[in-house]
């Protein structure tokens, strides 16, 4: 006499998907052939991430160079030019700013 019966209850698990959230029931009008997708960077951030890379690469054509028109002579001015140590560094510093800005932009 003392034993007492509990009812066990069950209920359908939901199942949840990150992306789209809970699964819709069968009965509602949700197309499972074409998932909804979702894009991480925008226009805009493909637009700033293009002018970093231009301007990384106008900073290293800016460095480059540094030949002597005549092999006999050392011209230091050349070499040790303010386009390549002044303007060439912060034209590259500049485009990995804009890149770091690119990928943080919301």
């Amino acid at each position: 006499m003392g034993e007492a019966k509990s009812k066990k209850t069950t209920t359908a698990p939901v199942t949840t998907n990150i992306k789209t959230g809970p699964k819709p029931s069968e009965s509602s009008s949700f197309n499972r052939n074409n998932p909804i997708k979702e894009v991480t960077y925008g226009k805009t951030q493909f637009k700033f991430v293009f002018i970093g890379l231009g301007l990384i690469a106008l900073g290293l054509i800016l460095m480059s160079g540094g030949w002597m028109p005549s092999p006999d002579v050392w011209d230091e001015s050349i070499i040790y030019s303010s386009r390549r140590l002044v303007l060439a560094p912060i034209c590259i510093l500049a485009g990995l700013a804009v890149q770091i800005y690119a990928i943080f932009k919301v």
